[in-house]
């Protein structure tokens, strides 16, 4: 994996790992930002309403700047960080795991609730796909019209995203261009007449 990628999850993994007549269904999935987590979190939760305990972890951002864990209830580093551990050891970035546990009326102890955690993300990564993508810096393009034929031709040769797209008599297109190739996406998009491009920050 280069400075100009990274790894996250593609498709997302399932896992139910068992001890001493407790639960655990760990669930593996990707997240573009935090809003996305909340709502995929509280539809595992919708599922699984009586489980006594909805732990999680998840990092979002280039950097992974962006994380959190959380034991729900359970003693204190026993389940959210051992969650986090494995997305960490996976290397995985705008990734998240959740891990359902049903009570089975036995106490595990510390060594064994860190155990469980850790075993259930685990395996609901190793049940998932992984994929490594490109990093992107946005970029604005303002233009007439009359340039969008031109401006999609240089859009779906160099593989940029479009990040939104305001169509009008003038155009306005957000684009993300991988870093590995941004020097010369960026030096022919210039080159076409009447088009201003400009880098910005996306949320």
């Amino acid at each position: 994996m280069s400075s100009s990628s990274y790894k996250t999850i593609d498709k997302t993994g399932k896992a139910e790992y068992t001890d001493r007549g407790s639960r655990f269904l760990g669930f593996a999935f990707s997240v573009k930002d935090l809003a996305q987590f909340k709502e995929r979190f509280q539809a595992i939760k919708d599922l699984h309403p009586k489980a006594s305990h909805h732990c999680y972890a998840y990092r979002i951002g280039y950097q992974g700047e962006q994380w959190r864990s959380s034991d729900n209830g359970e003693p204190s580093g026993t389940a959210g960080r051992p969650i986090l551990g494995q997305l960490d050891s996976h290397q995985l970035l705008f990734s998240a795991v959740v891990v359902v546990r049903y009570f089975g009326g036995t106490l595990l102890g510390v060594p064994g609730l860190i155990n469980a955690y850790r075993t259930a993300a685990q395996l609901a990564l190793e049940n998932a796909s992984v994929e490594e993508k490109s990093i992107l810096r946005a970029y604005e393009l303002q233009f007439d019209y009359t340039l969008l034929n031109e401006v999609m031709r240089q859009v779906k040769r160099r593989q940029l995203t479009v990040l939104s797209n305001a169509q009008g008599l003038f155009c306005e297109m957000t684009v993300g261009v991988p870093l590995d190739q941004e020097e010369d996406a960026v030096q022919e998009l210039r080159q076409l007449l009447g088009l201003e491009i400009k880098p910005v920050a996306v949320d």
